[in-house]
């Protein structure tokens, strides 16, 4: 069993950065991949980003590519997401996830799920 639980989400400006970040619970942390994903009012949720559970390969969304990055301290037990020249577009609710069977684009891959945090970027 892994919870999740998800912080940094916040209000900024176009431009701006955030770093997000997602405690896990449970001693087998670093068996998992983990991922983030996203979901704006009235679309579905979209895959961001993904990592590995040793860290080494890592994979992102086109439309975040070259702004965000993922990553992993698994001593601590916790995954980040650093988010850089946010756009409006990137208005949502960011969740992490956790999977036991690897990294992957897919929701539905992954066994575990946070209760997301808020992200907002005003134009």
């Amino acid at each position: 069993q892994v919870q999740l639980v998800e912080s940094g989400g916040g209000l900024v400006q176009a431009g701006g950065s955030l770093r997000l970040s997602c405690a896990a619970s449970g001693r087998t942390f670093s068996s998992y991949a983990m991922g983030w994903f996203r979901q704006a009012p009235g679309k579905e949720r979209e895959f961001v980003a993904a990592i590995s559970w040793r860290g080494s390969n890592t994979y992102y969304a086109d439309s975040v590519k070259g702004r965000f990055t993922i990553s992993r301290d698994n001593a601590k037990n916790i995954v980040y997401l650093q988010m850089n020249s946010l756009k409006p577009e990137d208005t949502a609710v960011y969740y992490c996830a956790a999977s036991s069977g690897g990294p992957s684009n897919i929701g539905r891959a992954y066994n575990y799920w946070g209760q997301g945090t808020q992200v907002t970027v005003s134009s």
